[in-house]
């Protein structure tokens, strides 16, 4: 009689965890479903920044809002929330399909002027996503152990791992910004930089890491109001440097530099995008967006199970 008992006891437990298992697929896969419907809105956000190989004026680029996105700050706070829902998807998936062996990586590359929000756009983008599949690295002036190394050495320590999704705050991108403004190497250096550089990328892409580059596009107007700011408030004193305002006697040559680099490294496995960052609101959620889209693009799956499903369930429905 109690054998009995627990046999209709545990097929009953095995049918109502059948029906649990069978509802949460059909959600999942009503998700997965609507999130690949919303990204074909996104497809025109990427194409609207990417930058096209050809010789990049960065003066006759707006660093206003372009005409696509949100129309002023609440709609996108609104538009950031959904794309926090989808990212968080999105990122679980790729995470999910790594523990199966699968290499597939992210890496956003955030570069522009002090200013430009390369910390503003961590904090509202980053913070959409799970921390413990997130890697953010910050490359400052290299220290002397990194300059003993090729320049790409720092870069390789700090690449996501597969599953991840990695953020550089600036990059190996410095080496032919900051290190062609002010002579750091000679021009026969830095110049050859770019095909490297190119390389480099593809290979990353080759092994499976989407390489996602964001270029913070400010006008020296605004750069000039925040650094302001910074001086107004005692509390941003921490993020203001007397060399900052050097820096603009250089806007030119950086933009100069950019523009080399935009034109030079926006290949067709990792394009640059130039971000209108003019408005904090704006260029959060256009970073957002593309990020969203190059992961819509991996279209990352759940992996499936390795083990025989029911038997597990039979033994765990058999379980006092």
């Amino acid at each position: 009689m109690g054998n009995k008992s627990a046999k209709k006891s545990g097929r009953k437990s095995a049918h109502k965890s059948d029906s649990k298992a069978t509802a949460k697929a059909a959600s999942t896969a009503a998700a997965h479903a609507a999130d690949k419907a919303a990204s074909a809105a996104l497809v025109a956000v990427g194409d609207t920044f990417s930058v096209q190989p050809i010789q990049v004026d960065l003066m006759a680029i707006s660093t206003e809002q372009a005409k696509v996105g949100p129309a002023d700050k609440d709609e996108a706070a609104s538009m950031m929330a959904d794309l926090g829902e989808r990212l968080a998807s999105l990122q679980e998936r790729l995470f999910a399909q790594s523990t199966a062996g699968d290499p597939r990586a992210v890496l956003l590359v955030l570069q522009g002027m002090d200013t430009a929000g390369k910390d503003g756009v961590i904090k509202a983008v980053g913070g959409l996503l799970n921390l413990g599949g997130m890697r953010l690295a910050s490359f400052k002036k290299p220290t002397s152990e990194e300059l003993a190394h090729d320049f790409l050495w720092r870069i390789e320590k700090a690449l996501p791992a597969a599953g991840a999704i990695g953020i550089f705050n600036r990059s190996h991108y410095e080496d032919v910004l900051i290190a062609r403004v002010h002579n750091l190497v000679p021009e026969e250096v830095w110049s050859q930089r770019y095909d490297t550089i190119n390389e480099f990328e593809a290979r990353l892409t080759n092994l499976g890491t989407t390489v996602v580059k964001c270029f913070l596009h400010v006008s020296k107007e605004v750069q000039k109001e925040r650094l302001a700011a910074r001086l107004d408030d005692p509390t941003k004193f921490w993020k203001f440097n007397p060399a900052d305002i050097d820096e603009r006697g250089y806007w030119n040559d950086y933009q100069q530099a950019y523009a080399a680099a935009l034109t030079k490294c926006s290949t067709a496995n990792a394009p640059w995008h130039v971000i209108p960052a003019d408005h904090k609101w704006y260029r959060n959620w256009a970073v957002a967006a593309v990020l969203t889209e190059a992961l819509e693009k991996i279209d990352p799956q759940y992996p499936p199970a390795d083990f025989d499903v029911e038997e597990q369930k039979q033994r765990l429905a058999s379980e006092v």
